[in-house]
C-alpha cells in the first residue's frame, strides 16, 4: 500500500512532435530515478513493441511510475505518460492528457517548434494542463536555443524564458528537469473517502493475464478483491490484481486518489472494456461519470482480406485483440467478389493503417491483401436521404445520386523558407486552398484547407521528398463540401477489380486511371494472351493499356520447306491465343495490388 500524500504526487505526459527526444528523455527519467538497474536498461525502454523500435517511433502511450528524492530532502511519487508524436496517434495523446495535470513540452534546440509540436500543446491546453518547456538536443552543433525560446514565445505563445535546456542523449541537466516538475506542476486533486471513481486510459490483451487496463483513480480507493463496475455498460468484474510500473509491472494492495496503474479483473471479452469509461465501486457506486474522450472517428477506411480463405477466422479473433489494444481502429465484415471474404477496417491515417497491417502479420502470423485506402464519403440521393460510403465498390448508380460531399481537412505545414514555393505547388495541386501564411524566423507556416481523399494516398510522402524532409505536417478534421465526384473502376480483361476501384475529384480522374494503368501493365506478369487494362467511369472507358502476348516461336521446328507450312502453324497459334483470351483467367500477384494502390499519381 501507497501512502504517499496527494501534494507529493505528479502526473505529467511528454509531448513533442516527431523525433524531438520524448523516449530519450523518458530513458533518462527512469535511468536517474533508478526504475531499472543498468544492465535492464534499453534505449527506448518504454518503446516496447517490436515495431516501435524498428521505425524509431512511439504508437502506444506507456505509462511508468517514479520516485525521485527532490533538493528538498522529501521523495516525491513520478507518474509518466510518454504519448507519441505522430498524427495518426493523436487519440493515444488525447487520452494521456486526460488523466495528467501537467505536461513537459519537449522542443528540439536545432528544429525548433513543428506542426505537431503546436497541435500536442493545443491539447495540452485544452486539458488545463501547466506546460513547462524543455529544449532538448543543446549539445548538437546546430543548436539555437535562445532562437527556439523565442520561437515558443512567438508561435505557441507560452513563456519559455525559464525553459529547461537539456540532452537526453547525453543526460546534461536530467535533474533540472525533474526538479521542475515537482516544483512547477501542481499535485491532483481527489478525496480517499468518497465513493470510487477510476479513469480507463488504456487496456491491452495479455495472452497470460487476459485483458490489462490502465487505469487514473479520481476519488476512493482500487483494491484487490474488489468487485467494480463499468459505467457505460454496467458490466461488473471481480479485481484480481492491482499494481504499478516501475516500468517492470509491480503488484500493490491498492490505488489511491490521484495515482495511476493497472489491474486485471480475467476480462474476457473485448467490448467490456471502452477507453474512457469511468470505473467504480460495485456496491457503492458513484452517481456521476468522469468526463470521457472523444470517441475517435475513422478518417481512412481499407479493406482487408486474407489471403488463404481459411484464415479469416484467425483474422477475425486477431482484429478483436487488436481493437482492444487500439481504442482508433475500427473494423466491420464484408465480401468481395475478387477477394472473397474480409474486413472493411477504419484508420486514424495512413501510417495507422501500415502499423495496424504490420503487426497482423507479424503478431498473429497473418497473410492480408489491403484494398486501395479511401475516405468516407456522404451520398445524397434524389428522395432527400444521406449514406456514409465507406468502399468505393458500394457507390450506388449515379442516376440515384443528387449529390455528394467529401471530407476537408485544415493542415498546418511548417517549411524553412526554400522549400515553400513547392509546398504552395504541391497544395495547389491537390485542390488546396491557402487559408493563412505565416513566417518566424526563416520557417514558414501555411495553414490549408485540402480535401482528405487528396492527403491519404502519397501526400505526406510527397511534402518529405520535395522538402528535403523539413517540412513538418499535422492536420484536423473540419467538415464536409460538396463536390463533383466519380467512381473509377479498373477492368482487367473486361472484368471489374473492385479491390482497385476508387473515387476521385472528375478533375483528377482521366490523369489518376491512365496513372493506374500504366502502373499495372509493369506489375501483371505477362500471360500467353494480351491482357487489356482499363479504367472506366461508368460505361466511358478513360485509358487504356494492353500487355503483350508471350511469344513461343512455333515454327522452330521447320527448317526449309513450303511457307504455308509455317503460316498453318502460326494461324494455329492465333486459334489458340484468341481461345485463351476468351477463357484465360488472370491472376493479379498481391504485390502488384500492393504496388497499384502506393501510386504516385
Amino acid at each position: 500500500m501507497t501512502d504517499t500524500p496527494l501534494s507529493r504526487i505528479r502526473n505529467f505526459s511528454i509531448i513533442a512532435h516527431i523525433d524531438h527526444g520524448k523516449s530519450t528523455l523518458a530513458d533518462r527519467l527512469i535511468q536517474v530515478c533508478g526504475g531499472l538497474t543498468a544492465r535492464e536498461m534499453t534505449s527506448q525502454v518504454l518503446d516496447n513493441m517490436e515495431l516501435e523500435k524498428e521505425r524509431g517511433i512511439t504508437i502506444k502511450a506507456q505509462t511508468v511510475r517514479l520516485a525521485y528524492k527532490a533538493h528538498d530532502g522529501l521523495t516525491y511519487q513520478l507518474n509518466l505518460m510518454d504519448t507519441p508524436g505522430h498524427v495518426d496517434f493523436a487519440y493515444e495523446v488525447s487520452r494521456s492528457l486526460a488523466a495528467c495535470e501537467g505536461s513537459l513540452l519537449v522542443v528540439d534546440a536545432s528544429q525548433g517548434v513543428e506542426a505537431q509540436t503546436l497541435a500536442n500543446v493545443y491539447q495540452a491546453m485544452d486539458a488545463n494542463h501547466e506546460i513547462v518547456p524543455v529544449l532538448n538536443k543543446i549539445d548538437l552543433p546546430a543548436a539555437e536555443p535562445d532562437k527556439v525560446k523565442q520561437q515558443i514565445e512567438d508561435v505557441i505563445g507560452l513563456d519559455a524564458s525559464d525553459a529547461v535546456m537539456i540532452s537526453a542523449k547525453t543526460g546534461i541537466n536530467i535533474e533540472g528537469v525533474l526538479e521542475a516538475l515537482v516544483t512547477r506542476l501542481p499535485p491532483p486533486t481527489g478525496d480517499a473517502n468518497k465513493p470510487l471513481t477510476a479513469l480507463l486510459v488504456d487496456s491491452w490483451y495479455d495472452q497470460y493475464l487476459g485483458v490489462v487496463i490502465l487505469v487514473r483513480v479520481r476519488d476512493g480507493r482500487l483494491k484487490r478483491g474488489m468487485k467494480i463496475r463499468m459505467m457505460s455498460n454496467g458490466a461488473a468484474h471481480l479485481v484480481e490484481q492491482c499494481g504499478v510500473f516501475t516500468p517492470k509491472m509491480i503488484p500493490t494492495d491498492d490505488l489511491g486518489p490521484g495515482e495511476m496503474g493497472y489491474i486485471t479483473a480475467a476480462i474476457k471479452t473485448v467490448a467490456d472494456c471502452n477507453v474512457g469509461d469511468t470505473i467504480t465501486d460495485d456496491r457503492n457506486p458513484a452517481e456521476v461519470a468522469l468526463p470521457g474522450f472523444k470517441p475517435s472517428i475513422p478518417v481512412v477506411w481499407c479493406g482487408l482480406f486474407p489471403v488463404d480463405a481459411d484464415d479469416f477466422e484467425k483474422l477475425r479473433e486477431s482484429l478483436g485483440k487488436l481493437r482492444l489494444n487500439d481504442a482508433s481502429f475500427h473494423y466491420e465484415a464484408e465480401t468481395s467478389a475478387a477477394l472473397g471474404f474480409g474486413y472493411r477496417c477504419g484508420f486514424l491515417g495512413l501510417l495507422h493503417l501500415e502499423i495496424i497491417q504490420e503487426r497482423l502479420s507479424r503478431e498473429f502470423d497473418l497473410d492480408l491483401i489491403a484494398t486501395a485506402p479511401s475516405v468516407v464519403y456522404h451520398i445524397f440521393k434524389n428522395d432527400g436521404s444521406m449514406e456514409p460510403l465507406h468502399n468505393p465498390a458500394d457507390m450506388p448508380d449515379p442516376t440515384y445520386i443528387d449529390h455528394m460531399e467529401e471530407p476537408w481537412i485544415k493542415a498546418t505545414i511548417m517549411v524553412p523558407d526554400e522549400y515553400l514555393g513547392s509546398v504552395l505547388t504541391l497544395c495547389n495541386e491537390r485542390r488546396g486552398q491557402q487559408s493563412d501564411l505565416t513566417y518566424v524566423g526563416n520557417r514558414a507556416m501555411a495553414v490549408y484547407r485540402l480535401p482528405l481523399n487528396e492527403v491519404v494516398f502519397d501526400f505526406y510522402d510527397r511534402l518529405k521528398s520535395i522538402s528535403r524532409g523539413y517540412a513538418s505536417f499535422d492536420y484536423a478534421m473540419e467538415d464536409y463540401k460538396e463536390s463533383d465526384l466519380v467512381r473509377i473502376s479498373i477492368l482487367v480483361n473486361q472484368d471489374p477489380v473492385d479491390a482497385l476501384s476508387f473515387i476521385a475529384h472528375r478533375s483528377a480522374a482521366d490523369s489518376r486511371g491512365r496513372a493506374i494503368c500504366a502502373k499495372l501493365k509493369e506489375l501483371i506478369p505477362r500471360q500467353l494472351f494480351k491482357i487489356a487494362i482499363q479504367a472506366a467511369i461508368g460505361g466511358r472507358v478513360i485509358a487504356r493499356e494492353t500487355i503483350g502476348a508471350m511469344s513461343k516461336d512455333v515454327t522452330a521446328k521447320c527448317y526449309g520447306g513450303d511457307i504455308s507450312r509455317k503460316r498453318k502453324l502460326l494461324e494455329k497459334q492465333k486459334e489458340g491465343k484468341k481461345r485463351m483470351r476468351q477463357f484465360g483467367k488472370v491472376e493479379i500477384p498481391q504485390s502488384a495490388f500492393l504496388a497499384a494502390l502506393k501510386m504516385d499519381a
